[in-house]
């Protein structure tokens, strides 16, 4: 898979490896669909943030989140 590729079946694939790294607790919550497709790149840089390492701090894991929610797609209201 090259994920230099933005396509939304990459971004999926990398929502799910970070979820599954992370054993996100509210993993359900957080699909593919929700993201910003233009910031694909810093989904990118977090995928491998999180692949080149075994453990995270708690406090590192609540960046993470925090990251991915800032990646999320705004509404129009």
């Amino acid at each position: 898979m090259d994920l230099s590729q933005k396509t939304i079946e990459n971004a999926a694939f990398m929502i799910e490896a970070i979820k599954t790294k992370l054993r996100v607790a509210t993993g359900a919550a957080i699909k593919p669909d929700h993201f910003d497709f233009e910031l694909y790149e810093d989904l990118k840089d977090i995928y491998d943030h999180v692949n080149s390492k075994s453990t995270f701090s708690v406090s590192e894991m609540d960046a993470i989140v925090l990251e991915l929610g800032r990646l999320r797609k705004v509404e129009a209201k």
